[in-house]
């Protein structure tokens, strides 16, 4: 599916059509700083925290989210080298699994992540401008959504501009920052004793944090599809493994470190600032505006994502010619409900819907599951991308085999799933609310998929892909 509009200088015209080999551009190691910066984010302080406030001490909380890290990273990783074989953006992909119209059952699940974490990140941009600027929080929360969707607007290119520039002076920002809380912050007795160890805390804080970088699988791919496809899968994966697996790390490293030393008085800014001007004075105000810039970063990221999923689904029911007009009327509702619900926020709301976007987490780890496990295994990558885009194709409107395999391994999910006051299962109970859902998700539905997917007749898949091959290029040759 090739857009045949006429491009808008400095401005991105694609949205979820084929991006043929004559537009693709950019370097592989462009993708570090993308991903680096996409995690080094202080709304990912809170995923650190688990540990401490369970019980936990500071030395088992610490390797608990580096160990997470590393496993998590892993599986999200593996979606990025997807962008450049298919020129797809991701979530569009899941079609061959789910179907023409089955896909919207994961995309309705990727729009409410989209929208749900602008919430929280506009949110604390908004609390660092008010702390540091002054102002009323609403206003800086406004401006802050539409200068999010000023760069989402223009797009890709100007979206990993950005995260370079910013990568560069978080180095010496938050370099200097994580120096200071680690030589002038005081933390309690027993915090680095390994004698220490709990296992419910420590599981806690390794599910959470495995989760939430597998939470990154549904925009991996949206931003590598520009890349040429000759891009080796294995670099494709180190350049992005590394940048999230650093980004994340260190923040939520930050996030236990800052829990540790303020206990119960733990605020994310009021944290911040205190810490920064043990510095120096006037250093929090300086780490918390750079914050706020990074938080305008990432609410882009996630009004690009949201805006692709929107066109995506309206695609499933209505053929969408994509172009800028489409790209801008959905990344303005994107824009529009996440300022709404920032807007409408109360600190009750935010406590409760924090547990949502936890279950919102769970809801992607079946599916990265049955994703990797059909693109690596099933069918290796060979894809008849024009066929992605027919609602009659080869593909089907109902992948069944997916939809199956989801809800299996989701089902299986259910009795391990710990969070907070909202629910925990029969099984996470058993284990002192440790929430181990991870371990069943991933295997069990990646595992049924392998299995149910051994009737896909993948040859002559490849061979319709080869034949549309020269088509999907030019779709004016004969």
């Amino acid at each position: 599916m090739a857009s045949t509009q006429a491009r808008v200088p400095g401005m991105e015209v694609r949205s979820i059509d084929y991006v043929p080999l004559r537009e693709r551009h950019g370097k592989l190691w462009h993708l570090g700083p993308l991903w680096f910066m996409s995690n080094a984010q202080i709304a990912t302080l809170a995923v650190g925290l688990i540990s401490i406030t369970g019980g936990g001490n500071l030395i088992w909380s610490l390797i608990s989210i580096v160990a997470g890290t590393v496993l998590g990273t892993f599986f999200m990783a593996f979606h990025s080298a997807q962008g450049p074989q298919l020129g797809l953006p991701q979530m569009i992909q899941s079609r061959p699994q789910f179907g023409y119209v089955g896909a919207l059952l994961v995309w309705l699940f990727a729009y409410v992540q989209y929208a749900g974490f602008n919430v929280f990140n506009t949110i604390l941009a908004g609390q660092a401008m008010s702390t540091t600027a002054h102002g009323p929080v609403k206003w800086w929360v406004a401006g802050v959504t539409v200068l999010a969707l000023v760069v989402a607007l223009v797009g890709y290119d100007v979206i990993h501009r950005a995260e370079q520039v910013l990568t560069y002076t978080f180095l010496v920002v938050f370099g200097v920052f994580t120096v200071g809380v680690l030589a002038t912050l005081h933390y309690p007795a027993g915090s680095f004793d390994l004698g220490g160890f709990k296992w419910t805390p420590f599981l806690a804080q390794f599910g959470v944090v495995a989760g939430y970088q597998i939470s990154w699988a549904i925009y991996v791919s949206d931003y590598s599809r520009y890349l040429p496809p000759d891009v080796t899968v294995r670099r494709t994966f180190y350049w992005t493994y590394f940048g999230s697996a650093l980004g994340g790390a260190w923040l939520m490293v930050l996030g236990a470190l800052l829990a540790a030393w303020a206990g119960k008085d733990f605020d994310t800014i009021a944290s911040i600032n205190a810490a920064g001007d043990k510095v120096f004075s006037g250093f929090g105000a300086i780490v918390l505006v750079f914050a706020a810039l990074g938080l305008v970063s990432v609410t882009a990221l996630n009004m690009y994502g949201g805006s692709l999923t929107l066109i995506s689904a309206a695609d499933s029911l209505r053929k969408v010619r994509p172009t800028v007009g489409a790209r801008l009327v959905t990344l303005a509702v994107t824009a529009g409900l996440s300022l709404v619900g920032a807007l409408a926020a109360t600190s009750h709301f935010l406590e409760n819907f924090n547990n949502f976007l936890l279950l919102v987490l769970y809801l992607f780890i079946p599916w990265t599951a049955v994703n990797l496990m059909d693109y690596y295994v099933v069918r290796r990558g060979h894809y008849a991308i024009a066929e992605i885009f027919n609602p009659h194709g080869i593909y089907g409107r109902w992948g069944w085999r997916g939809i199956t395999a989801y809800l299996v391994g989701f089902a299986a999910m259910v009795p391990f799933f710990s969070v907070g006051t909202l629910f925990t299962g029969v099984a996470a109970k058993a284990l002192d609310g440790a929430d181990i859902s991870l371990f069943i998700g991933l295997p069990v539905s990646g595992a049924l998929y392998w299995w149910l997917a051994r009737t896909i007749d993948v040859d002559a898949e490849v061979e319709l892909a080869r034949a549309e091959a020269v088509r999907l290029e030019d779709p004016a040759a004969v």
